[in-house]
């Protein structure tokens, strides 16, 4: 790919320059030759021969962070505290521990032990009719 790349600036770079040096040419001319012939189509080129690379790289990072919160999850249930969090007290008998599901529920509660947000107010005054 790299020789395509370095090939195509190649060819671009000597029409700028035979647009600079011709009898009616100017710096202005090869500038604009080289950016629209050799930049802004490499520039997509090289995006879109790029997008494979991309996937396995977001497909890579998104795996581990399911690995490291598998992990996390597995330490949660064995009763260890999970790398960096502190030590908290045991809970009181009756209360969920964080990251087992509720007696009857499939969804793991809030971790978090904060109240839930209130509704906003609307933010966009309502629109009048003049009179």
């Amino acid at each position: 790919m790299y020789l395509v790349v370095i090939a195509w600036l190649y060819v671009t770079l000597m029409m700028a320059v035979a647009e600079a040096a011709g009898p009616t040419g100017s710096i202005l001319g090869a500038v604009v030759t080289f950016a629209l012939y050799g930049l802004l189509p490499l520039s997509i080129l090289i995006y879109i021969m790029g997008t494979p690379a991309r996937k396995r790289k977001r497909h890579a990072r998104e795996l581990a962070e399911r690995q490291q919160w598998l992990a996390q999850q597995q330490a949660e249930a064995a009763g260890e505290p999970a790398a960096g969090e502190p030590v908290a007290g045991t809970p009181a008998a009756g209360e969920p521990v964080a990251g087992t599901p509720v007696a009857g529920s499939s969804v793991f509660p809030d971790a978090g032990s904060k109240a839930p947000a209130a509704a906003q107010a609307g933010s966009i005054a309502p629109v009048r009719k003049e009179l």
